[in-house]
């Protein structure tokens, strides 16, 4: 490709497209003779310009292909021309022989003006290079997918052969000698490189007997990534220890730490917790993205008819809002939604939480710290003399803070928090449980949000069909008529799994007064369902059914989340 006719610079050209002002080029130019990264990182990271935007700019000027890599399968004899390190360097892969001519490689590159990349690639491959663009992100989760695994296992390798030259010296020494040990250090940044890329919620590093077993949560499931001799452990533990800020030579006690890291330019937020097994000490970290955690309202998954209930909970100046679920059902982004809504100047919101675990501009956040005495109740009963007008508690653990919270509803407060239940109405259940009054419990809440997760059939391999006359009782529908669902198959796109990405199931019961009578009265969970149904609320087999019948899940979803029903 020859860009002889086109000397024009990237920067030049994304102010020719309108996209960044001079002034905003300038800044960056000022910033890359500083530095070594590129002028395209530097607008990213300035906030003035998305990767996207970038790549659409460079294909329309140059007039190039654009791809998207994660709908190609790469061929081995593609991915066996170039080592893993050039591609990182360059950022670019190649993906495929050019449909006219063998010599002719394509490559996809996050900057087709680099010449000295082509050259390169073109001196090492012995093939005329046909440069393609794409974004940086998507080209280093194809680099992750195809060289990640072998680029790991041989950093693992690496670290075997140096231990075995070395004399076998104490337990002790050794973890303490491993954690500047570059090969683990680049072990334990690959690992949770390559889960971030793979959209994880969870890292498990697991040992067993001869091996340590590496699992990643993808949309709610656990997979093994790879496996690992059982004499990395020690080192791998001391690294994240020591990243988490936890104590080294503490192997008795389960422990917990927090580390933030930087994937592709964006932060993430990583709560490690460690745990003696019989094999040695396992470790999971769970992955929260920053932006993850603050969603739109619109990309919550709520139809146009919740929407309007949430909306109209969201309103009311005081009183107790729940959102309930079980562990990863989603529960902490809700939350941090409805807070990013109410977050205006003419408010002072204030949250307990234990961990933070997302910071959001314009919120008081507190870290419970059991050590310094700091706990949710006494964290809350300060809180009340901040003079708060929405205070967000992470969790209702135990009768005290339920008392207080219920208290501070009443006396003028938002109160927005979470509990473990099972559905709506059993939430009301589970405070009487702890004690608290039920004309308190139906003075204060004004609503109960219940949630699940449900995995969304991947948009590429979905298969259609007909459901049969069981299915059709489960989803409530004529058996007479017939109906299309779809199931899900498997493609390189969701990685064989049929799945991509997750949406959420909602059950939302605003507390009318209607309501507020059968709580007072000490109603059961049954009986509270039965009026929420009569006033409209839709229950969590009946969000997913919707679901199902629009082909947005499988059946089989459906029946994971409506188990109890």
């Amino acid at each position: 490709m020859d860009f002889g006719k086109n000397k024009k610079r990237l920067g030049d050209m994304l102010v020719d497209e309108g996209l960044i002002t001079p002034k905003q080029l300038k800044n960056a130019l000022v910033e890359q003779k500083k530095g070594k990264l590129k002028l395209g990182e530097l607008l990213v990271d300035f906030g003035y310009i998305d990767e996207l935007s970038i790549t659409k700019a460079l294909q329309k000027q140059l007039k190039l292909d654009i791809v998207q890599l994660s709908g190609i399968v790469i061929a081995p004899d593609v991915l066996g021309l170039v080592n893993e390190q050039i591609l990182r360097k360059y950022m670019v892969i190649p993906f495929e022989f050019h449909k006219t001519s063998p010599n002719i490689l394509r490559v996809a590159m996050a900057d087709p003006l680099d010449i000295i990349a082509i050259d390169d690639l073109a001196i090492i491959t012995n093939l005329k290079i046909d440069p393609v663009v794409s974004t940086p992100k998507e080209i280093a989760t194809a680099i992750d997918k195809y060289y990640g695994n072998a680029e790991v296992k041989a950093v693992a390798e690496r670290y075997t052969k140096e231990k075995e030259i070395q004399n076998k010296e104490k337990e002790e020494e050794q973890s303490n000698e491993d954690i500047n040990n570059s090969p683990i250090v680049l072990l334990v940044k690959a690992i949770i490189e390559q889960a971030v890329r793979q959209r994880a919620s969870d890292i498990h590093i697991e040992p067993f007997e001869k091996q340590i077993r590496v699992r990643y949560r993808v949309d709610g499931l656990l997979k093994e990534m790879s496996q690992y001799e059982i004499n990395l452990l020690p080192a791998m533990v001391a690294r994240i220890k020591i990243i988490g800020g936890m104590d080294i030579s503490e192997k008795r006690k389960p422990q917990d730490g927090r580390i933030t890291v930087v994937v592709d330019r964006e932060e993430f937020d990583i709560r490690a917790s460690v745990l003696p097994t019989v094999f040695g000490e396992k470790i999971v970290m769970r992955i929260t993205s920053k932006k993850g955690l603050t969603k739109a309202k619109k990309d919550l998954g709520f139809s146009e008819e919740e929407m309007k209930k949430f909306d109209a909970i969201l309103e009311r100046p005081h009183g107790m809002i729940l959102v309930t679920g079980p562990t990863g059902s989603g529960k902490s982004t809700t939350l941090y939604t409805a807070l990013s809504e109410l977050n205006t100047e003419g408010v002072n919101i204030i949250t307990v939480e234990d961990p933070v675990e997302a910071n959001i501009d314009g919120v008081n956040q507190v870290q419970v710290n059991a050590k310094a005495e700091l706990t949710f109740s006494n964290a809350l009963r300060s809180i009340l003399r901040q003079d708060p007008d929405i205070i967000m508690i992470g969790e209702i653990r135990d009768s005290e803070t339920a008392e207080i919270a219920v208290k501070a509803s009443i006396t003028g407060h938002l109160v927005v928090s979470t509990l473990h239940t099972n559905s709506a109405a059993s939430t009301i259940t589970r405070l009487e449980d702890m004690g608290i009054e039920p004309y308190l419990i139906a003075d204060a809440t004004v609503g109960v949000i219940a949630q699940r997760l449900v995995r969304r059939l991947c948009p590429s391999c979905k298969t259609k069909r007909y459901a049969d006359s069981l299915e059709k009782e489960i989803l409530g529908i004529d058996p007479e008529a017939e109906q299309v669902i779809y199931e899900p198959c498997g493609c390189h796109m969701c990685n064989n799994t049929g799945y991509f990405g997750r949406i959420g199931v909602y059950e939302i019961m605003p507390v009318t007064s209607a309501l507020k009578e059968i709580i007072s009265r000490k109603g059961n969970s049954s009986q509270i369902t039965e009026i929420a149904l009569k006033e409209g609320m839709n229950t969590l087999k009946m969000s997913a059914t919707r679901y199902v019948l629009e082909g947005i899940t499988s059946i089989s979803e459906m029946k994971r989340i409506s188990f109890d029903e």
